[in-house]
């Protein structure tokens, strides 16, 4: 059995030399974290059918083994024949051991390599052990001719950066899905400076003809005080942006801004809350206190927000 058990190692130690390979831009890990439950899931059946595979290929040796000695019992003639993995153990695993080493055990012995009368021996060298020392000389060349001769294949600070690019387009990707997705749901007070910058301008160029330039209202309300017609909340002030309400001739906005610019001009309508307009409007609506949020994102302090409507 202990042959068999050799000649699986060999297979799984030849299995095992991608590890020696360089690595993708996207790591296992990565890969593995993607995966969603359906491909685990055949990700797992095909390693437990795999392993079946295994047991039953173990399993079917140890029985040709058993079958083997069996018939070398029952016919003696056999026993002196060699079997084919004998064979293969002798070329490939083990060599001829005994030719090898001799008979004389001083024929092992390296008589230029005696120190303080202890001598080197000159032990056998399996061929498996040989073949892996060639196979490594043979990549060693290989690696150093893709890599250094040929200029072909990127360097670890390469790899590195290219990792790097791919993952500020995937981070860009990311953010435009995130921005894409924006609802009265999702939509949080963005007081980033680019964002108020755009809405400011998004404001004047589509707002400021019914609300005025500094928020004071004309044909809609004043959106500088504490009164509100439609809710006083950042979502509130997204839903009417977004869907309009038609019988106060406010339009909907949404197919002309995207969500991302209908939260910028939302988050900056609510930074001129508490603002001094030059011809303020009549106050119109209820006055909206802010509600403390759970969520630091979605709450605006110091301040009390405005109603926003037609």
């Amino acid at each position: 059995m202990k042959k068999y058990l050799t000649l699986l190692s060999l297979l799984f130690l030849g299995g095992s030399l991608d590890l020696f390979a360089q690595s993708e831009p996207e790591s296992a890990l990565s890969v593995w974290q993607a995966m969603d439950s359906n491909q685990l899931s055949l990700l797992i059946i095909l390693g437990v059918i795999l392993g079946v595979i295994v047991l039953l290929l173990i399993l079917m040796i140890y029985l040709m083994s058993f079958i083997a000695s069996v018939l070398k019992k029952e016919n003696p003639s056999l026993a002196d024949e060699p079997s084919w993995l004998d064979t293969f153990k002798e070329r490939f695993v083990t060599g001829k051991v005994d030719e090898a080493y001799g008979a004389d055990e001083k024929a092992k012995m390296m008589a230029d390599h005696s120190y303080d009368g202890i001598t080197e021996l000159d032990n056998f060298m399996p061929p498996w052990l040989q073949y892996v020392f060639i196979g490594t000389v043979v990549f060693g060349v290989g690696y150093f001719v893709y890599y250094t001769v040929l200029g072909t294949g990127l360097t670890g600070l390469e790899e590195y950066q290219e990792e790097l690019r791919v993952e500020a387009v995937a981070a860009e990707m990311r953010q435009a899905s995130n921005l894409a997705s924006i609802d009265e749901n999702s939509v949080i007070f963005d007081e980033s400076t680019g964002a108020l910058a755009e809405g400011k301008s998004i404001f004047e160029v589509n707002c400021a003809a019914c609300h005025a330039q500094d928020g004071g209202g004309g044909i809609g309300p004043n959106l500088t005080d504490a009164f509100w017609l439609h809710g006083g909340d950042i979502d509130d002030i997204f839903k009417v942006v977004k869907y309009g309400v038609i019988e106060k001739g406010m339009v909907p906005w949404e197919d002309q801004l995207s969500p991302a610019e209908i939260q910028s001009v939302s988050s900056y309508i609510l930074t001129l809350v508490g603002t001094t307009p030059a011809n303020p409007k009549d106050p119109q609506g209820e006055i909206y206190e802010e509600v403390p949020s759970d969520d630091p994102a979605n709450a605006l302090t110091d301040s009390t927000l405005v109603a926003f409507s037609n």
